[in-house]
């Protein structure tokens, strides 16, 4: 499966013992990493309390596809996931949506 810049995509973890798993959906945030990899944003549908690095991500944020429900981007647990993981594509956001999670995590580490 293709996937680029700004899509979300559903991966498999594997928890360190390597028998169970969880299944998580992420923001490619840069796809372009060697070996297959690339930097990933996680996000969680548990909504209910933000921290300061973390926002909400909707539906009127994607360019097209969805998310099942209302979530939340999770700056600071940023990290990169192999390519092969990845079980299915959601959608991708707006360049404008994009743009600004880019400046969020960019502000939140620096790179500015």
């Amino acid at each position: 499966m293709e996937i680029k810049q700004a899509d979300i995509v559903l991966c498999t973890f594997y928890f360190s013992d390597m028998k169970k798993s969880k299944e998580r959906p992420v923001l490619v945030f840069k796809d372009n990493l060697p070996h297959n990899d690339f930097i990933a944003i996680p996000i969680s549908s548990k909504i209910q309390k933000l921290h300061q690095d973390e926002m909400i991500i909707d539906h009127i944020d994607f360019l097209d596809g969805d998310i099942p429900v209302k979530s939340k981007l999770m700056i600071r647990k940023t990290f990169v996931v192999s390519k092969d993981v990845v079980l299915k594509k959601y959608g991708s956001l707006s360049i404008d949506a994009y743009k600004n999670y880019h400046q969020k995590l960019c502000n939140y580490f620096g790179c500015n």
